[in-house]
C-alpha cells in the first residue's frame, strides 16, 4: 500500500491531500489571507510558513511522515522540461529559488517536498509543471528570429484528462490524438499526439479567459504599452490579472456572469459568446495541426462545469471530432496518479539539472 503526499501551493491557498493508493484519504485547501501572506517580500520567504502548516496538517489528520511512501509536489516554474514526473533534488530547489522563469507560490512546493523527504528518506517527484516543452519545432516559430513561441499551460489537469480519455477508451494514451482545453481563470488549449503535447495555444496568444487578456493587436498593446499609463510591471499585471471577463463585466466567476445572462444583461451574453467563440477558434486552429484527424475534444477545467459555455463550444467544433466534457480542476488527483505510475514501475521518473 502506497501512502502518498500531495502539496499544491497557489497564490492563496496551500493545498495537500494525503492518499493510499489511489485512495483519497483526507484533503484540505489551507486558505492564506491577504495580511498573511503581505508580510512577506518575497514569495520564497513563505518557505517557513507554509511547511510548518503542511506538517500541521498532517498531524491534525493523524498522518506521520515516517509513514509515506514518496511526496508529489505541484511543479513550480522551472525551465522547459518534458512531461511526467521529475525527482526533487537540490538542483531544482536551487532553480526555483534563484532563477524560476517566473515567480509564483507554486514554485515552493518542490523546496518543500525535498525538505520534509529528506528528512523521512523518502524520494519527492514534481509532475507535469506548466513549463513542460514537447511542441515540435516547426511549431517554435514566430515572425522574429529572436522570439519563439512558450509552451507554458496547464499541463497538469490537460495530460491526466488525456489520459482518462485514452483508459475509457480502451487505447493506449500514445494512439490517440485529442485536443484539450483547459478553462479556468486562465485558458489552455493543447493538442497530444504519439503520447506528447506537440502544439498549445495559451492566453499569451489566444482566447481571452475570465482574467487574461489572451492575444491581442500588436499594434494597439505598443500603443498602450508606450502611452506612459503603465510601467512593465503595471502593463503585466494588467494583461494578466485584470483583463478578460474581470475588464468587461467586472468580474472572473463565470457563475455571476451566467446570473447577469439570466438577469437579462446581452451585454454580458455578447462577452461571454465571444470568450467561447475565442475558444472554439483555437481548437480549430489546433486541429489544422494534424490534418483535422482527431479522436476527441476534450473540455476541462471549472468553466467546463457550465453547459452553457461548453454548448457554445460544442456547436462550433464537434464537426472536427466528439466533445468530451471532464469538468473541474483535477490537480490533487493527477499528482497522486503520477506519483503511482512512477511508484509501480509504469513510469521512470527523470532527474533535473539546474540550467545556471
Amino acid at each position: 500500500m502506497e501512502k502518498i503526499l500531495v502539496i499544491n501551493p497557489g497564490s492563496t491557498s496551500t493545498k495537500i491531500a494525503v492518499y493510499e493508493d489511489a485512495e483519497k484519504l483526507f484533503v484540505t485547501s489551507i486558505e492564506h489571507s491577504n495580511e498573511e501572506i503581505e508580510k512577506y517580500d518575497a514569495i520564497y520567504d513563505q518557505y517557513e510558513f507554509r511547511k510548518n502548516l503542511i506538517l500541521g496538517e498532517l498531524e491534525k489528520n493523524g498522518v506521520k511522515a515516517s509513514d509515506l511512501t514518496c511526496i508529489m509536489s505541484r511543479g513550480g516554474l522551472l525551465p522547459p522540461v518534458p512531461a511526467g514526473a521529475i525527482r526533487v533534488n537540490q538542483d531544482m530547489c536551487d532553480q526555483l529559488r534563484l532563477h524560476p522563469v517566473n515567480e509564483h507560490a507554486s514554485n515552493l512546493g518542490a523546496p518543500i517536498a525535498y525538505s520534509i523527504s529528506q528528512e523521512n528518506g523518502i524520494p519527492a517527484f514534481v509532475y507535469d509543471p506548466v513549463t513542460v516543452d514537447e511542441m515540435i519545432p516547426v511549431a517554435k516559430f514566430t515572425g522574429i528570429p529572436e522570439m519563439r513561441r512558450r509552451s507554458l499551460g496547464h499541463n497538469l489537469n490537460m495530460r491526466a484528462m488525456a489520459h482518462r480519455y485514452a483508459e475509457e477508451a480502451g487505447r493506449r494514451f500514445e494512439d490517440v490524438t485529442v485536443i484539450t482545453a483547459h478553462m479556468g481563470g486562465g485558458t489552455t488549449i493543447g493538442i497530444y499526439q504519439g503520447g506528447k503535447i506537440v502544439d498549445i495555444v495559451n492566453d499569451e496568444e489566444g482566447p481571452f479567459s475570465p482574467e487574461r487578456a489572451g492575444g491581442l493587436p500588436t499594434p494597439q498593446v505598443l500603443d498602450m504599452a508606450y502611452s506612459g499609463e503603465y510601467d512593465i510591471r503595471a502593463f503585466k499585471k494588467k494583461l494578466k490579472n485584470s483583463s478578460g471577463l474581470q475588464a468587461y463585466l467586472g468580474t472572473k466567476d463565470a457563475r455571476t456572469v451566467e446570473k447577469m445572462i439570466a438577469d437579462g444583461d446581452e451585454n454580458a451574453k455578447l462577452v461571454y459568446q465571444a470568450m467561447a467563440y475565442q475558444l472554439s477558434k483555437g481548437i480549430g486552429e489546433l486541429a489544422t495541426t494534424v490534418c483535422g484527424r482527431v479522436d476527441a475534444i476534450i473540455l476541462t477545467g471549472g468553466i467546463a462545469h457550465s453547459k452553457m459555455f461548453t454548448d457554445w463550444i460544442t456547436e462550433r467544433v464537434s464537426f472536427i471530432a466528439p466533445v468530451v466534457i471532464y469538468a473541474g480542476e483535477n490537480e490533487m488527483d493527477a499528482l497522486a496518479n503520477g506519483a503511482l505510475r512512477v511508484l509501480r514501475g509504469e513510469e521512470k521518473a527523470m532527474d533535473f539539472v539546474k540550467d545556471f
